[in-house]
């Protein structure tokens, strides 16, 4: 049905579904129906009866009430400069472009200003990654590279991308907001509590050991198949240790001198500060974020192939593995055109786990597609 409603809509109209399920897999079987038809997803939100109100969501798998999806038909014009420029990355910019044209420029209430999740750059990217591979198309940037590039193309404020023109409305409607409202991430995965952490530590760096117990709280509700690495492991894979070695680090440096009297005007070489900064994680510039994820995906890939090998000659189902692994198996998998691959590491992962995460249904389903079956 969601081809037909393609065909009858017009370039740019809109289509929003509701469903009452807490099942994830069904939810995310929407998705992908929505998806293959042809729409972008522009937002998917929980809505509160009681209050009458719609909320951000970053994950299916935790949620119990209604959601709703919102989506568009691309533009004639996309889809020409997206065929142009294909296997380039100017499809990547081309994509953004239309889709960041769709969002919401202000979201908040009663003095307060909110995150829009479908801005930040990481819900960007998959957002691009989904349409890239629904339409057969090769994805350009892995996802550090993205993180790096995208803040050169488009003006970025409290951590979201804009456009040009959307950047004076809401530099406007956030100077009458007192607060920003961070959105409250619930950890299921490694990808969600890499997402904590960077949250917590974009608010103010932090040593290990104050991370330690509110991180511990946060993981109690992992899923029972993930294999989510030591908190030292995600935090050496994902952020930077200041150690004393040169000066403070700018991110630390603001975070000091705003909250603590004495360590204002300070040289970032000032002693004072740096003994303070001393042993605190931060959250890296883009570039140096580009390169530690490389670093991750390395790692990330040698697991994948690992679980390759104990599939081999076997019939057995993978049953605790890390999720984050075969998702990077997957992507690289389907940039090589190696669609068996998906499929056959695709068939042993339970079926919950695989029915459940939308980005492995993606290219798993897109990989049977491929492969005509």
């Amino acid at each position: 049905c969601f081809k037909e409603y393609y065909r009858v809509l017009k370039p740019g109209r809109w289509m929003t579904v509701e469903f009452s399920n807490s099942q994830a897999s069904v939810w995310n079987a929407i998705q992908e129906a929505i998806q293959r038809a042809g729409f972008v997803i522009a937002n998917v939100a929980a809505l509160d009866k009681k209050q009458g109100t719609f909320n951000a969501v970053t994950t299916t798998t935790a949620v119990k009430q209604d959601l709703i999806i919102s989506a568009y038909k691309p533009s004639a014009k996309m889809h020409r400069e997206m065929e142009y420029h294909q296997n380039t990355e100017e499809t990547v910019w081309t994509f953004l472009r239309e889709h960041l044209a769709k969002l919401p420029v202000f979201l908040g209430k009663k003095g307060q200003a909110e995150t829009i999740v479908e801005r930040t750059p990481r819900v960007l990217f998959d957002r691009m990654v989904a349409y890239h591979v629904q339409h057969g198309l090769v994805v350009p940037l892995s996802s550090g590279e993205f993180q790096a590039k995208v803040i050169q193309h488009f003006p970025m404020r409290d951590g979201m991308a804009f456009l040009e023109s959307q950047v004076a409305e809401y530099d406007q409607k956030r100077l009458l907001a007192k607060e920003f409202i961070q959105l409250k991430l619930f950890v299921a995965d490694e990808n969600s509590a890499i997402e904590w952490l960077r949250q917590q530590l974009m608010t103010k760096p932090q040593t290990r050991q104050e991370l330690h117990p509110k991180y511990m709280k946060e993981i109690q509700h992992i899923a029972k198949h993930e294999l989510l690495p030591e908190l030292d492991e995600l935090l050496a894979q994902n952020f930077l240790l200041y150690e004393g070695a040169g000066d403070v680090p700018s991110q630390i440096h603001s975070y000091l001198s705003t909250n603590y009297k004495d360590l204002r005007n300070l040289e970032k070489s000032d002693s004072r500060l740096k003994e303070k900064a001393m042993n605190r994680w931060y959250v890296p510039d883009p570039h140096k974020q580009a390169d530690l994820e490389k670093l991750r995906e390395k790692s990330l890939l040698r697991e994948f192939a690992q679980y390759k090998s104990q599939l081999e000659g076997n019939r057995k189902k993978l049953r605790q593995f890390r999720t984050e692994a075969i998702r990077a198996g997957f992507k690289t998998a389907w940039k090589d055109k190696d669609y068996e691959t998906i499929v056959q590491v695709g068939e042993r992962l339970p079926e919950k786990v695989l029915q459940e995460d939308d980005k492995l249904l993606m290219y798993y389903d897109n990989a049977l597609h491929r492969l005509g079956r």
